[in-house]
């Protein structure tokens, strides 16, 4: 991979029989590229695992992109970060030779860079898993999301994600073509059981009509 697209990551190839599917985890505030494999793993088992660490560091924690404040984020950082990104997820399928569909697990600020990676790069993915996923971008020109598949899990009493954003964002990957699928926790910021269910779900189907958890 070129020195200027590299992340700390970690690649886990597809078992045998797994599924065609690559999963791209992407950790919240905080995490590493070790955090989200067991996730991964228990979602959809099998499937082929790339997992990402951010670059940026906030108080010593990585983060996907900078922020100025909580829920403020740095737009033109997020841009910048976003393409970066997407730079490091090809030359990871060269470098790998994975193909098929990529769909990202992402928890908070990777749900985050998620969302902003299919709206600066349509095509890129096939779809997301986005747990306390926020609307990140506005992108200034609609992108065209037709068949691209996404289940946001947002928390009713999430006092980050506020239940304003996840909707917020599904209105703005739906009016660009997406199919959103919404679950809500009755929780907050964590993951629950039942976001897990929804999820595994979700990719068991990968299902091309809206429904609701």
């Amino acid at each position: 991979m070129s020195p200027d697209a590299s992340f700390i990551h970690r690649f886990i190839p597809a078992a045998e029989s797994g599924s065609p599917i690559t999963l791209l985890l992407l950790h919240g505030t905080g995490g590493n590229e070790e955090d989200l494999i067991p996730l991964g793993q228990g979602l959809l088992p099998g499937a082929a695992l790339l997992s990402v660490r951010g670059k940026v560091l906030e108080h010593g924690m990585p983060r996907f992109f900078r922020r100025f404040a909580e829920g403020v984020f740095d737009i033109e950082d997020l841009k910048q970060r976003t393409h970066e990104l997407a730079a490091f997820i090809e030359a990871a399928q060269r470098e790998y030779q994975f193909g098929g569909e990529i769909v990202a697990v992402g928890y908070s600020n990777g749900a985050n860079i998620a969302a902003s990676l299919m709206m600066l790069h349509p095509g890129l993915l096939s779809g997301g898993v986005l747990f306390r996923a926020m609307a990140p971008i506005v992108p200034e020109e609609k992108p065209s999301l037709h068949g691209t598949r996404v289940l946001l899990a947002a928390g009713k009493r999430d006092p980050i994600a506020r239940p304003d954003q996840p909707r917020k964002l599904a209105a703005i990957l739906e009016e660009a073509g997406a199919t959103v699928l919404l679950h809500w926790h009755d929780g907050g910021h964590e993951i629950g059981q039942d976001d897990m269910t929804a999820a595994r779900l979700w990719l068991t189907k990968q299902s091309r009509e809206p429904e609701h958890f």
